[in-house]
C-alpha cells in the first residue's frame, strides 16, 4: 500500500508534533511534507527575556535540517496562499525548494500556521504601525529592546488585547521586564509605564491577583477593560475616549488565523474544529486543525498546541491502523516573568498551572517569585526544541 501523503503547513510546535510523532509511531507509513515560510523556526516563550538580555536569539532558533533528515520529512519553504479541500491541494507562493511546484496534493492536511497579528480594525494602525513594537515577532523585539534602552524620560504604554491571543502572560511579562531594565537604567522615577489590558484583568487570570500586586509594588499603571481604538504618531486613544500620549508603545495586536482559512470555509477567525481531542474540520475528515489556529477552550500556549498536535496524530493513526497512539491529555504548568522590581537582570518568575481534566479546570499556583522558576521554564523550551528539532 502505498505511503499516505500528509502535508503540514506550519513548522512550529504544532507542526513537527504531529510529523514527529506519526513518524515514530508509524514509520513509513505516511509520506510526510512540512511547509514553513521560514528557513528556521523560533521559540517564543522565553523572547520576553531578550529585552533584559538573559536571553539570546541563538539559544532559542533552530534550523528544519537535522529533523528533516532525520525523520525523514519533505521541507518545503513557501507561503501558503490557498487551500482547495475539493482537489486536496495546498498553493503557494513562489518557493526556493519547489520552484515548479505551485501546488502540494494531500491525503492529510494540518493546518498549524499559528496565527497572524491583525491591528487593522484599529484607527491610524497602518499608517502608524513603525511606531510599535512587542515581544513576539524576532525584528520588532529588537526594536522594543533599543527603545527601552535608550528613554530616559516619557511614557510606555504596554497593550493586551481580547482574548485570545498566543501566550496569555506575554504582555504582563513585557511591562515587568520594561520596568526592570528603567529601574537598572536609574530612570524609571522619570518614565510613566502604563499596562493597558482589554480584558478585565491581566491574563491569565489564574496569576491575575499576583500581578495587580506587583505592578502596584513597581507603579505602575493598570487600566483595564479598554481597548485601544485609535494610533497616532505619538498618542492612543482609548475605547472610552481617553488619550495617551507615549514614546514608546509595546503592543500586540488582536489574532486570528491566516486568511486562508476562511478563504477555503475552515472558519471565521479561527479554525472550527469538532472537539478539542476530535482536531478535524467541521466539514471537511481529512483536513486537521491544530495548535493557535485551532478554535480550542483553552489559552494558546505551547503546552495545548503540541498537545493538540498528539491528539491530532492520534486520529490518524487510528483511522489508518497504521501504529499505537501516544498518550495525551489537556494539562500544563506553566512559569510567567515578573522581572525584578528592584532592577537587577536576575528575572524572577512565578509558576502556575490548569488541568483541564476536571470540570471546571483546576488551577495551581506559587504566589512566590523564584529564580528557580526562571530557570525551569528556560529548561522546558531547551526540552522542546531538542525533542522536535533534534538538536
Amino acid at each position: 500500500m502505498p505511503a499516505k501523503k500528509v502535508v503540514i503547513i506550519g513548522g512550529g510546535i504544532a507542526g513537527m508534533g504531529v510529523a514527529k510523532t506519526l513518524r515514530e509511531q508509524a514509520g513509513d507509513a505516511f509520506d510526510i511534507t512540512v511547509i514553513t515560510k521560514d528557513t528556521f523556526y523560533m521559540a517564543g516563550p522565553s523572547r520576553p527575556l531578550i529585552l533584559t538580555g538573559e536571553q539570546s536569539y541563538d539559544r532559542i532558533t533552530r534550523g528544519y535540517e537535522e529533523a528533516a533528515k532525520n525523520l525523514k520529512i519533505n521541507l518545503v519553504n513557501g507561503l501558503v496562499t490557498r487551500i482547495d479541500p475539493t482537489e486536496r491541494k495546498v498553493y503557494l507562493a513562489e518557493s526556493p525548494t519547489k520552484p515548479t511546484v505551485p501546488s502540494i496534493e494531500y491525503d492529510y492536511l494540518i493546518v498549524a500556521p499559528g496565527v497572524v497579528l491583525d491591528g487593522t480594525s484599529i484607527e491610524g494602525y497602518s499608517e502608524n504601525r513603525a511606531n510599535i513594537a512587542n515581544v513576539y515577532e524576532p525584528g520588532r523585539v529588537d526594536v522594543l529592546k533599543k527603545r527601552v534602552w535608550s528613554i530616559n524620560e516619557g511614557t510606555v504604554v504596554v497593550y493586551a488585547p481580547k482574548m485570545p491571543y498566543r501566550c496569555a502572560p506575554a504582555p504582563s511579562e513585557t511591562t515587568l521586564l520594561i520596568h526592570t531594565v528603567l529601574k537598572h537604567r536609574g530612570v524609571r522615577e522619570k518614565v510613566r509605564l502604563v499596562h493597558i489590558d482589554a480584558n478585565d484583568k491581566p491574563q491569565p487570570p489564574v496569576i491575575a491577583d499576583i500581578v495587580k500586586s506587583l505592578f502596584e509594588s513597581a507603579g505602575i499603571e493598570l487600566i483595564t477593560s479598554r481597548e485601544i481604538a485609535e494610533i497616532g504618531a505619538d498618542y492612543i486613544v482609548l475605547s472610552d475616549g481617553e488619550k495617551i500620549e507615549y514614546n514608546i508603545l509595546a503592543m500586540l495586536e488582536p489574532n486570528r488565523a491566516p486568511q486562508f482559512v476562511a478563504e477555503a470555509g475552515l472558519g471565521d477567525k479561527w479554525f472550527e474544529v469538532r472537539s478539542p481531542t476530535d482536531l478535524r474540520s467541521v466539514k471537511y475528515d481529512d483536513i486537521y486543525g491544530v495548535g493557535d489556529v485551532a478554535k480550542l477552550p483553552f489559552p494558546k500556549n505551547q503546552e495545548i498546541a503540541y498537545e493538540s498536535a498528539l491528539f491530532a496524530a492520534n486520529k490518524i493513526l487510528d483511522e489508518t491502523g497504521t501504529g499505537e497512539p501516544v498518550k495525551v491529555q489537556y494539562a500544563f504548568l506553566g512559569w510567567a516573568y515578573v522581572g525584578n522590581l528592584e532592577g537587577r537582570l536576575e528575572s524572577l518568575s512565578v509558576r502556575f498551572g490548569l488541568n483541564f481534566t476536571t470540570k471546571p479546570p483546576k488551577p495551581t499556583k506559587d504566589p512566590e517569585p523564584r529564580a528557580e522558576y526562571t530557570k525551569a521554564k528556560d529548561s522546558w523550551e531547551q526540552a522542546y526544541l531538542r525533542n522536535l528539532f533534534l538538536y
